[in-house]
């Protein structure tokens, strides 16, 4: 028999009934029923229950061993009483009479509790985080982790890609975040970038007649943590291909990404065509980039019906700017006042005047509008709004007026805030789309000047004729984002090839020839040497990973994470360098003067 086990903790079934077997693994934890110790043995991969009563040699030791023990355990398979019979363990048909148990390793007192997962300080969780590895549902969503991974791979085989691996050491790019910086030892005062994304290396690819490029990339950025972003490093699916257009990305992508979902979503149904979405449209629909289309609510302008109304707030607000609109986010099943002045409150706490709003409600036959937005506008406006947003008796509206730029992502708070408070969100689904056409260009309003509004190597669309004739800002790219439930998961673009195209975009940023050619020289040298149209995206693992465990945090998804003030508590990272290595560098740590 092998020295330390013959099956592993999930292996035994009712057909083993008879057998010497030997198991190895962590004592889960120990019951004493009148006398009879029942030790719950586990291991990676699943448990079993074993017997030591007062007549078993083993049972002396039994008695000593403690929680999360390591112990090895020879005995005889029996089957257990039908009344005793465990149907939600795969080993539940059993049980294992202990004969011989030897102690591999003791464990101190322990500062996380394994069994039962009970909620515990996250600096605990992350200092001790090889024992909060060892707890069944952060446990079981690294081992799905990894199976997601296996499928994306076998995905992207299929769909003909082959896998490549990028440097790590690279040079500095603008993608958005700071950089984490390396300095060389060999070449003083200079420094290497950890890549952000392999975003000029797969270009390169292309360049170089690779056709079909994806990997499974780590990418790192020196960014502020949040709920769906670890700080420091985090891993994607990155992709790129030649002779295609945005659409061929597209309908190349969705089969395998939606296999993946179908594979891992438990039953949940998952969107087979993903709808294309313009960038203005989502905005004006669901006052979100990222729209969450498992909440049917869908807003409208209806600035029309309130211009020149005596609802004279918004009325002068319409007269007095030819920006200003008045937007409705209908909620049906909504109309009770109860609910509005919920809805009124809350956009009051996020700092906001107020929500106006419309319910109706059916009196001796007739449909009327109530509350005071209605008393103002009168009842032919009012039911001109019930019928342009389509909703009746029981049902409300409300309202947020101004400039659209300033206000949309609070519309868009409370088309979503709505819609959960309503319990209008099919939460057992995964609904995906593309939000495509994004603006090539933003303003800076503290720089007071042209910014990039997403990926500076992407390609205009009309070229370089809308860089010379066109308002910058109203310039679209080839540009696009892959959304399920409200979460970003993939952004990805058809890329500015041209080295003259790539210049002339640059200088509407304020960089120039020059510039381009020192910051991005092997991507500009490379483009006057043949690059074939080409173009790819990029799918978050991490945030993939969440949504099919249903995750809240990806630190419950990752391995080793840091904490939200980028610490590694478990190795003590950040560290400070030694003065030796210091000197190796060249460098001098000079402290941040307080004010």
């Amino acid at each position: 028999m092998h020295r330390y086990r013959s099956h592993t903790c999930a292996a035994l079934r009712k057909s083993d009934v008879g057998s010497t077997v030997r198991l190895s693994g962590w004592v889960h934890r120990v019951r004493d029923h009148g006398g009879v110790l029942f030790i719950d043995l586990r291991d990676h991969y699943g448990m079993t229950q074993v017997v030591a009563d007062p007549d078993s040699p083993a049972f002396a030791l039994a008695e000593k061993v403690r929680s999360e023990w390591v112990v090895r355990i020879d005995g005889v398979v029996k089957a257990r009483t039908e009344e005793t019979v465990n149907r939600g363990m795969p080993t539940g048909e059993i049980e294992l009479y202990a004969r011989e148990i030897e102690v591999l390793s003791v464990a101190k007192e322990l500062p996380l509790p394994v069994f039962g997962e009970p909620d515990y300080p996250e600096d605990v969780r992350l200092k001790y985080r090889f024992l909060d590895l060892r707890r069944e549902t952060l446990h079981k969503n690294i081992v799905r982790r990894t199976q997601i991974v296996s499928s994306i791979r076998r995905g992207m085989g299929d769909a003909g890609f082959a896998e490549y691996t990028t440097p790590i050491l690279t040079a500095s790019s603008p993608e958005g975040a700071r950089d984490f910086l390396v300095p060389s030892r060999i070449h003083e005062g200079k420094f290497f970038a950890l890549p952000q994304a392999p975003q000029q290396y797969k270009q390169l690819l292309m360049v170089a007649g690779f056709d079909r490029y994806f990997q499974i990339a780590p990418c790192f950025r020196d960014e502020d943590p949040r709920a769906d972003r670890l700080p420091g490093e985090f891993y994607q699916l990155d992709l790129e291909m030649s002779f295609v257009t945005q659409e061929d990305v597209w309908e190349t992508v969705e089969p395998v990404m939606t296999r993946v979902f179908e594979e891992f979503a438990e039953g949940k149904p998952v969107t087979n065509n993903w709808p294309r979405i313009p960038y203005d449209v989502s905005i004006r629909k669901y006052g979100s980039d990222k729209p969450d289309l498992r909440n049917p609510i869908e807003m409208q302008a209806v600035t029309e019906h309130f211009a020149g109304s005596g609802f004279k707030v918004f009325a002068n607000m319409i007269a007095s700017n030819p920006k200003v609109e008045v937007w409705a986010i209908p909620a049906k099943t909504g109309g009770s006042r109860a609910f509005c002045d919920r809805m009124n409150a809350w956009a009051q706490s996020t700092g906001q005047p107020g929500l106006g709003y419309i319910f109706w409600r059916s009196e001796n036959g007739t449909m009327e509008g109530a509350g005071p937005l209605a008393k103002n506008v009168g009842p032919e406006r009012t039911e001109a709004i019930r019928t342009q947003m389509g909703l009746s008796d029981g049902d409300a509206c409300f309202f947020v007026a101004g400039d659209p730029a300033k206000f949309y992502k609070f519309a868009g708070e409370a088309r979503t805030r709505a819609g959960e408070e309503l319990n209008l969100v099919d939460r057992d689904r995964f609904d995906f789309c593309w939000i495509v056409d994004f603006p090539f260009y933003e303003w800076n309003e503290d720089e007071k000047k042209l910014d990039f509004a997403h990926n500076p190597f992407s390609m205009p669309q009309g070229g370089i004729a809308a860089l010379d004739g066109e308002d910058p800002l109203a310039i679209k790219a080839f540009q696009y984002d892959a959304v399920c439930n409200g979460f970003e998961i993939a952004s990805g673009s058809i890329r500015n090839q041209s080295p003259e195209l790539m210049v002339k975009a640059f200088e509407k940023v304020g960089l120039s020839q020059t510039d381009v050619e020192e910051r991005f020289g092997g991507l500009y040298r490379a483009f006057q040497y043949g690059a074939p149209p080409h173009g790819g995206c990029a799918f978050g693992i991490d945030r993939v990973v969440m949504l099919l465990v249903g995750a809240k945090n990806l630190r419950e998804i990752s391995l080793f994470p840091m904490n939200q003030q980028a610490q590694d508590l478990l190795m003590g990272a950040p560290s400070p360098a030694t003065p030796a290595q210091l000197r190796e560098l060249a460098l001098r740590v000079v402290p941040t003067k307080k004010d």
